[in-house]
Parts: structure tokens; C-alpha cells; sequence
């Protein structure tokens, strides 16, 4: 299944790591040192130009998000929901 992030942007829901609030980032050393890695290496992806709500980690890249965490958390336990009914 997948997960809708905002824009055209829209991600396979087994490949979501994490979904932060986007204060998370300066609240954390080790979580802005991971960010900013994925910055350096080219591997964050700003979804818009809108202010950034949520910061999404998935297996390969870092989305920052116009939609907020407590949306983006429900969409994803929506698609978890679905995907255990198909089994």
C-alpha cells in the first residue's frame, strides 16, 4: 500500500522507518546529526515550499512533509489496517 505525503509525492507504506513532528529535529542531537547527513548526501527531499509539519524516514530518504505527523501516523495505520484485512 501506500502513503500519500503531500504534492505529488506519495510513498510505499513498508518502506516508512518513522514519521516525526518536525520540531523533532532540533530537539534531539543524534537526530540532527542523522538529518543532516541525509542533507549532505543529497538524500532529503523537500515535498513543498509550504512550511514542514512532519519529517518522514523511510529505508532510503528523508521527506519533509507539508502535512502534519498526527495525519501522515493515521493514513499510515489506516493502510496498516487494509494490508492486515488482505491477509
Amino acid at each position: 500500500m501506500f502513503i500519500h505525503l503531500g504534492g505529488d509525492t506519495i510513498i510505499r507504506s513498508k518502506d516508512v522507518v518513522a514519521i516525526l513532528n518536525s520540531d523533532m529535529k532540533e530537539s534531539s542531537g543524534i537526530t540532527k546529526e542523522f538529518i543532516n547527513a541525509h542533507l549532505k548526501a543529497n538524500y532529503v527531499v523537500q515535498i513543498s515550499e509550504e512550511i514542514i509539519k512532519s519529517i518522514v524516514i523511510t529505508t532510503e530518504k528523508v521527506y519533509y512533509s507539508p502535512i502534519s505527523s498526527v495525519t501522515l501516523k493515521r493514513r499510515a495505520h489506516v493502510v496498516s489496517e487494509l494490508e492486515s484485512y488482505a491477509d
